[in-house]
């Protein structure tokens, strides 16, 4: 599940709010062993979710960099190019 969390910092433009709710989701899903939270689990689930994209969000807009801002398709081309080279398509 958490091969699906990608690197949000030094993009331009910066990382969406879907992005960083994707993340946070990610995440909660790999913490709490659960793709879809029970009934009864529904409301931590979604608490923690906010949470994390809460602490994300913080995060991302508090971190500093003298690194020029990446491009999201050459990252996006260098990620094909790792999984051809793995995979052998």
């Amino acid at each position: 599940m958490c091969r699906n969390i990608r690197t949000l910092h030094n993009f331009e433009p910066p990382a969406t709010d879907d992005e960083v709710h994707g993340a946070a989701l990610q995440y909660v899903r790999k913490i709490s062993g659960a793709a879809r939270p029970s009934k009864a689990n529904e409301e931590a689930f979604a608490e923690a979710v906010a949470a994390v994209e809460h602490a994300t969000r913080h995060l991302l807009d508090a971190l500093v960099t003298t690194a020029p801002p990446r491009d999201r398709e050459v990252e996006a081309i260098k990620a094909r190019a790792r999984a051809a080279a793995r995979y052998g398509n």
